[in-house]
């Protein structure tokens, strides 16, 4: 078993994928009009991506997860090497922090476009 997607309402998928892009050498997988009149953009590699969904209207914390902005607590992405993106994570202007190497890897986490934190790691 594996994750495929994770849906997550955002104000901007459209800029959020791009930022991801660079940080995690993905790509847009798909993207266009969506569920309640809103736009998304999937983006990830071949196995499994983020769906960024963004409502037609300006977002507020609701009681309907699609209105919602973030409603999760971290995303963790694992990555091959943990310096690189981390270099590319501050070159983008985030702040890397709760660094953490504890069995079976090492961490980082860091809060990214539209406020979603990120962890991470990697096993190598």
């Amino acid at each position: 078993m594996k994750l495929e997607h994770v849906n997550l309402t955002v104000r901007d998928p459209k800029t959020t994928a791009a930022i991801l892009c660079e940080l995690f050498d993905w790509q847009v997988r798909w993207e266009g009009d969506s569920i309640y009149d809103g736009y998304t953009v999937h983006v990830g590699d071949t196995e499994s991506y983020l769906a960024l969904y963004a409502p037609p209207i300006d977002i507020q914390n609701a009681e309907t997860s699609y209105y919602r902005n973030g409603g999760l607590n971290h995303i963790g992405i694992v990555v091959a090497n943990l310096d690189m993106v981390e270099a590319r994570v501050k070159a983008a202007g985030y702040v890397p922090k709760s660094h953490a190497d504890y069995e079976p890897g090492k961490r980082f986490y860091f809060d990214g476009p539209e406020d979603i934190e990120y962890e991470v790691i990697s096993y190598a």
